[in-house]
């Protein structure tokens, strides 16, 4: 676009002329499928990117069908009389205390994991998200108002909170748990959300939709959010490991889960106790926890890079 053409754009935005809108959303669009088209090129050819997201998938898999991985054997068909066996070639990864196969147990640890990293940062992102458009697009009163009480939970520790709101749940399920860590976790995504909305709302495109008299919830959902997601999908790709991590973290401290549920955080905290004569009772299930949250790290990694502003 020349420079005439730039003025006449900025003059159509200033009278309120249709022309304008479908300008602006041109450019919006444009500018938006060259962000994400360049960040694909990137992806395609970043190791990071490929290595991750195969383990993701296997991972994805190993956990809405645990069956195929588990060569047809229930976890929770155990028998004392091997009880506590070293790993082998009927059992590769080992029995536990209660003689269930360890390489089962492993694997069908994989879905409660997982779907506690992923409900957390859903729940995340929905409160983030919101609170944080709001407090980006109205600014004044609301903003400080909004501001001030997500600092009053950033002065709070994850592990800290979610230990504190799990200690008074009497019953510590998938969800209560995914809860907790919502609870204490979303302040990040909220001020990404609002430090985006804020460089954002001022664009030639958004003043040209106020000036025809667009909805708020038109011009926050069509022209803000989808140029101000950018960095809230990088972070909310490394939270997952970060939040199965913390699951894991309260778990072994005896807050998070309990039994019969299976998970690699309760599985580590009930093979503590035997490490010294069991250890593969922990680094089996630490394993799989490591190759996880290492992988939602790589592909975080990568999609920052992808979308970095200064690479494009």
């Amino acid at each position: 676009m020349n420079k005439e053409d730039s003025s006449a754009a900025q003059h159509a935005a200033d009278e309120g002329q249709p022309g304008n809108v479908v300008t602006g959303e041109a450019v919006e669009l444009v500018g938006q499928a060259s962000l994400w088209g360049n960040a694909w090129k990137y992806l395609r050819k970043s190791p990071f990117f490929i290595i991750g997201t195969f383990l993701l998938l296997v991972l994805l898999v190993m956990a809405v069908f645990p069956q195929l991985f588990a060569r047809g054997i229930d976890p929770r068909v155990c028998s004392l009389s091997d009880s506590g066996q070293k790993p082998s070639a009927a059992h590769w990864f080992g029995t536990d205390i209660q003689g269930c196969d360890y390489y089962a147990n492993v694997i069908y640890g994989a879905r409660i994991s997982l779907s506690i990293g992923v409900l957390s940062v859903i729940g995340v992102l929905i409160i983030g998200v919101l609170i944080g458009a709001l407090a980006g697009y109205f600014g004044g009163a609301i903003d400080s108002i909004l501001a001030r009480f997500t600092d009053v939970f950033f002065g709070i520790p994850l592990l800290l909170g979610a230990l504190i709101l799990l200690t008074v749940t009497a019953q510590r399920t998938i969800f209560t748990v995914s809860l907790a860590l919502v609870a204490f976790g979303w302040m990040t995504a909220m001020r990404l959300v609002r430090s985006s909305v804020i460089s954002i709302k001022n664009s030639e495109y958004v003043q040209a939709a106020q000036a025809l008299g667009a909805s708020t919830y038109r011009i926050l959902v069509r022209h803000i959010l989808p140029n101000a997601l950018a960095p809230v999908i990088i972070y909310a790709t490394v939270s997952v490991g970060t939040f199965i991590a913390a699951e894991a973290t309260l778990t072994f401290l005896g807050i998070g889960l309990q039994a019969p549920e299976i998970s690699w955080g309760l599985q580590i905290n009930l093979g503590q106790a035997r490490f010294l004569t069991s250890p593969h009772l922990v680094l089996f299930p630490a394993a799989f926890l490591s190759v996880t949250v290492l992988a939602f790290i790589m592909l975080g990694d990568a999609l920052r890079d992808a979308l970095d502003p200064k690479r494009n």
